[in-house]
């Protein structure tokens, strides 16, 4: 059979040979149609090509119907663009990839509920993927090339804090806890070095059954530092809700253990009726609650607000970070155990009812 003039040979309707289709991806199809051709065998040329009759035919039947760019569509599939996000979902999720480059694709996909904008975390992740934001390292990469286009002075120690991983520590242990204000866990964290301030250091309250959380900046750590957070911040902020605190919880480190008799946070714990228990021996990691806190705010807040401003004084500092703790108790979902997607103080306000039962059990039996 001359298969010469026939499109299904090796030439299109025009005349062209299809060989001068020179696409990578369809000229194994097309070399096979040209070499059956050229021998007036398809059988010998699917055995020399290595293909078999039915594909052959099937290569044949779609040219015939199609052209040679049949063969294109048939080689590469087409993506569903029905499937994808419209433009206004998949802006809102690439601003707020680089406005909060901590969070990961679960967070951003709540974060994003709560404003109308909804989008599934696979779906997140997705849109990270198609603009190179994947990584928490590549959507920080991203907010330091904004922060330079819009003229933000950075120092060497802010760009180096923006290259820094993720921190390895891992939170270790379960803590009982029933209701707010039954444990309340503090630890102390450095933030780092200020030019004209010197060493900060952060002492951080984490109530373990609602993750509301307080933290205070200074320049010390010292048991006064530390009785000074509770006195504060904590026990007013327990204190506006009609509730107090019954036990903290801390490592062994010097600011919050000493004699009794003379170490500034024992007295104010034993002043204000508040139990004491300490992690274990040389295992620090135990006290997981505030370690993971502290992950958060370092990543979230930390390594942020440092690429975008310059901070002169322990003050301004204080400010902005007052500003996150805002956000973080009153607007931010919570994944914890007790918060199950709601805010900290969400979580907190619900927990109030619990609290009033066990402490007025307590009284009862008093």
């Amino acid at each position: 059979m001359d298969f010469s003039n026939s499109p299904s040979t090796g030439r299109d309707a025009q005349g062209i040979p299809m060989c001068s289709f020179n696409q990578s991806a369809i000229k194994h199809k097309t070399d096979l149609l040209n070499l059956a051709a050229e021998l007036g065998n398809i059988s010998k040329a699917c055995k020399l090509m290595g293909y078999s009759r039915d594909t052959f035919y099937r290569y044949q039947k779609a040219v015939a119907e199609g052209g040679v760019e049949a063969l294109m569509d048939a080689s590469r599939r087409k993506p569903n663009l029905k499937n994808r996000v419209d433009e206004a979902t998949e802006n809102a999720v690439t601003a707020f990839a680089i406005e909060f480059p901590a969070y990961g694709q679960v967070r951003v996909s709540n974060e994003l509920r709560k404003k109308g904008i909804f989008v599934s975390p696979s779906g997140v992740r997705s849109i990270w993927l198609r603009h190179g934001l994947e990584s928490m390292k590549l959507r920080l990469a991203a907010l330091e090339k904004k922060s330079a286009e819009d003229g933000l002075a950075l120092t060497e120690a802010q760009v180096q804090a923006l290259e820094k991983k993720k921190l390895d520590d891992e939170a270790s242990g379960e803590i009982e806890t029933a209701h707010p204000g039954y444990l309340g866990s503090q630890d102390t964290f450095y933030v780092g070095t200020i030019k004209g301030v010197g060493r900060v250091c952060q002492q951080t309250f984490v109530d373990t059954y609602s993750k509301v959380a307080c933290a205070k900046l200074y320049t010390t750590k010292t048991p006064i530092t530390a009785a000074d957070l509770l006195n504060d911040k904590v026990l007013p902020l327990f204190a506006a809700h009609n509730m107090g605190i019954i036990r903290m919880f801390t490592d062994r480190g010097t600011e919050y253990c000493g004699k009794v008799e003379t170490h500034d946070y024992e007295l104010y714990l034993g002043v204000s009726g508040i139990e004491h228990t300490k992690t274990k021996a040389r295992h620090p990691q135990t006290n997981g609650i505030c370690e993971r806190f502290h992950k958060t705010i370092f990543h979230e807040f930390y390594q942020v607000a440092f690429r975008k401003k310059i901070y002169k004084s322990l003050e301004e500092l204080q400010t902005d970070l007052d500003q996150w703790l805002d956000h973080y108790n009153n607007e931010r979902t919570n994944q914890g155990k007790m918060c199950c997607g709601r805010t900290p103080m969400q979580t907190f306000l619900d927990g109030k009812k619990i609290w009033e039962e066990k402490v007025g059990q307590l009284n009862l039996s008093d």
